[in-house]
């Protein structure tokens, strides 16, 4: 007996041995492991998103936001950064600079960011909200465009489009010599330009229906002591423009987002806190009126830069 129980024990013994040997040369056969491409996380681009100076930064960001917020939601493989701006200079410095990936400029702006590697895929819609108005005191005693004459007149920038250049083509093509007859201010901002005609700081300002739609709605009793006085003639609405390098597919993304806001209840949300009905396909050829008119305007006012 002790024999046999030593023989089963050697034969235990050499089948544990050859299992053994068995699984050291599968592993020894089995490539060993390597990290792909696919396994390494890919950096996510920030793309900066500018839009030109309608509100002071605070109000910008509480506006626009969620257009930014919107976009980072749909489009998870990029990283889109709002940017504002204190007053159109900076803007256009940035602007020319290349500085935003993304950015809603003045059609003024829009048509210069064409010679500064930029190109036109969008604009806001409602045409007819895109032109200037002149504001004054209903007690400040401004009754014909010649009580201006003498007077100070506050508008944001030499650049805004819609609330100076309009403005004071209107103003020199009716009587006022722009260059002579009033003192402009430029004083930075849309709702400055407001506050200053409030306060009686200037005897007239000039801006256009969104600015003063949304300081109507948020500061009612104060809009009531003022009145919008003359509007201009109409030109197409702010543009979007993307610059030249962005690839063409992730450009093409957010236009397809941004154009299709007016089509969710959560886009239409973002929309009315603009406020415009919707984006529409725009590009260099939508905006030769302005183009036009930036003619007119260089010869008539005072040349642009």
């Amino acid at each position: 007996m002790p024999t046999m129980l030593s023989r089963m024990l050697r034969r235990g013994r050499s089948w544990l041995l050859l299992s053994l040997t068995a699984m050291a040369c599968q592993r020894a056969e089995e490539p060993a492991y390597s990290p792909s491409l696919s396994d390494v996380p890919t950096e996510i681009v920030e793309y900066v998103v500018g839009i030109h100076p309608l509100h002071n930064p605070q109000r910008l960001m509480e506006i626009y936001g969620p257009i930014v917020d919107h976009m980072n939601r749909y489009l998870p493989d990029a990283r889109f950064k709002l940017e504002a701006s204190r007053n159109y200079e900076e803007f256009d410095k940035k602007l020319y600079a290349g500085h935003f990936s993304f950015a809603m400029p003045n059609p003024y702006q829009s048509v210069e960011a064409l010679q500064h590697g930029y190109r036109i895929f969008a604009k806001m819609a409602d045409d007819e909200n895109f032109r200037g108005i002149i504001l004054v005191r209903k007690d400040g005693g401004i009754r014909e465009l010649s009580d201006l004459k003498g007077k100070a007149v506050a508008y944001p920038a030499p650049t805004a489009l819609a609330a100076t250049m309009l403005p004071q083509y209107f103003l020199q093509t009716h009587g006022i010599d722009v260059n002579r007859d009033i003192e402009n201010r430029y004083v930075g901002s849309q709702e400055s330009v407001i506050i200053n005609v409030l306060l009686g700081h200037v005897a007239a300002g000039a801006t256009w229906p969104v600015p003063w739609a949304s300081f109507s709605k948020q500061r009612p009793e104060q809009a009531a002591e003022l009145e919008v006085k003359w509007r201009t003639d109409t030109l197409p609405n702010n543009a979007w423009v993307v610059r030249a390098d962005i690839p063409g597919g992730l450009a093409g993304r957010f236009a397809e987002e941004l154009l299709a806001l007016q089509d969710s209840e959560e886009g239409r949300a973002i929309l009315a806190g603009l406020p415009v009905s919707r984006f529409e396909v725009a590009d260099a050829e939508t905006y030769r009126p302005v183009r036009d008119f930036l003619v007119k305007f260089s010869s008539a006012v005072r040349p642009l830069d």
